[in-house]
């Protein structure tokens, strides 16, 4: 449980709010590349951590993120020509660059030298993995990019499915550290299989296990944490263990176990307190991670299909996310929603804009659900209290080289080194961290 004060820490990102300005310390994803593909395109209003924003892609093929209001009289850029290297605003003609410069003031006398007085708010962009980056922080201190956990080399192929979400960042992500729900919720799509480990085809992922009551430990590590889901395998359980290990690389990442085929990442980037922009990607070797289109259609994520242009679900709380009670009554389907991810939305949504944990009653399930609210609430004390922010203190290990695990394993395997990249194991804070659990015990 959480108090209502410790939750508002947790979840809110507006304004001044402690949990919005260690966000604000990271490089967030604004929007798909794909959003922006196009010199001197439509622009694309944006919302992020309550801010409306604008991103555009200028002549020369650079992205810019800018307040969405014109410094003039704070019409919507978005309504802009994109022309000539800026944005023009339609109602006097000022018109922005991506660096936040004023290059015309039609409606301003030459000899006012306006423009060179006037700089409108601009965040530095980076374009890396599909997507476009921003940096919301210190302008004048604007952290170097690092590749994120998806895009280990330069080559690796990243399909990404986006939707956008109504309600807080937190509980999305909660879902995505909680391996027990999945041999429930997701019990059409994720099916006990007698193979040697995790497969996935262009239906379905298929896991050797039919243990629903997976047991969890936890490792704390720099970058947040990891943890064991450990299930009886189908074979050899006797002298065997399944072990599933999940990252929260703090404060919006998850890595979840791969499959024969590709792995997994989800990003959980708060538009507002009460909104989030879901992406739910796979990643790996170009020959066998699915395209675009084919993993947004695993997902039931397609644009025009179950979305909108703008990454609105037709699904809804209103329409009940589409449910087929047909489905689940002739056993077709346990929830009777379609896609893992849509299935996931119709519980996030369920508990509200912003989950009240205080009335929660938690489990042994829930062993990172507990760790991720301590670690989170914690680090939004320190921020606001003039500390450091979480994953941005050194020395940091670089996403990139960071793996989650899941494989059929001999009793006795030390799973906490599973996957571990060896800047993790060399890291000067893991001794500390596993003191520190070996005292909790």
């Amino acid at each position: 449980m959480l108090s209502h004060a410790d939750n508002d820490l947790l979840c809110r990102v507006e304004g001044n709010a402690p949990m919005g300005k260690i966000m604000r310390s990271h490089w967030l994803p604004a929007c798909l590349s794909e959003e922006v593909n196009e010199a001197d395109g439509v622009p694309v209003r944006l919302r992020l951590l309550g801010e409306d924003l604008v991103a555009f892609r200028d002549t020369d093929g650079r992205v810019g993120v800018l307040d969405e209001r014109c410094p003039h009289r704070r019409a919507s850029l978005a309504l802009g020509r994109n022309e000539e290297c800026g944005l023009r605003c339609l109602y006097h003609g000022w018109k922005v660059d991506v660096e936040g410069n004023i290059l015309e003031m039609p409606s301003e006398p030459s000899s006012s030298g306006m423009t060179e007085k006037v700089k409108h708010k601009a965040y530095k962009t980076h374009e890396a993995a599909g997507f476009v980056w921003v940096y919301m922080g210190d302008q004048e201190n604007v952290p170097e990019f690092e590749a994120p956990v998806f895009q280990p080399t330069p080559d690796t192929k990243v399909s990404i499915a986006k939707a956008k979400i109504d309600c807080n960042w937190a509980q999305i992500l909660e879902g995505a550290i909680d391996s027990a729900h999945s041999s429930t919720l997701h019990s059409t799509d994720m099916v006990p299989a007698r193979k040697a480990s995790a497969e996935a085809d262009d239906e379905k992922w298929y896991r050797p296990s039919t243990d629903r009551a997976p047991k969890l430990q936890l490792q704390k590590t720099p970058f947040g944490f990891r943890y064991a889901a450990i299930r009886r395998p189908i074979k050899d359980a006797k002298t065997h263990e399944y072990i599933r290990t999940t990252l929260f690389l703090a404060p919006f990442t998850v890595q979840i176990p791969p499959n024969n085929r590709y792995d997994v990442a989800i990003l959980h980037i708060p538009i507002d307190d009460t909104h989030t922009a879901f992406h739910f990607i796979a990643w790996g070797n170009s020959a066998t991670t699915p395209d675009r289109e084919t993993w947004r259609k695993f997902l039931g994520m397609q644009i025009g299909i179950d979305l909108d242009a703008q990454f609105n679900r037709f699904r809804t709380f209103e329409n009940n996310y589409w449910q087929d009670r047909i489905l689940m009554k002739t056993g077709e389907s346990f929830t009777g929603i379609r896609g893992i991810p849509n299935q996931d939305i119709a519980m996030w949504e369920t508990m509200g804009s912003i989950a009240d944990r205080s009335d929660d009653v938690l489990g042994a399930s829930d062993v990172a659900i507990v760790e991720f609210r301590r670690q989170m609430v914690e680090a939004a004390k320190k921020v606001r209290d003039g500390g450091p922010v979480i994953g941005r203190v050194e020395p940091r290990i670089p996403h990139a080289h960071l793996k989650s695990f899941e494989g059929i394993v001999e009793k006795g395997t030390e799973w906490r080194e599973l996957g571990m990249a060896e800047e993790e194991k060399t890291h000067p804070d893991m001794q500390k961290l596993t003191e520190q659990a070996e005292n909790d015990v």
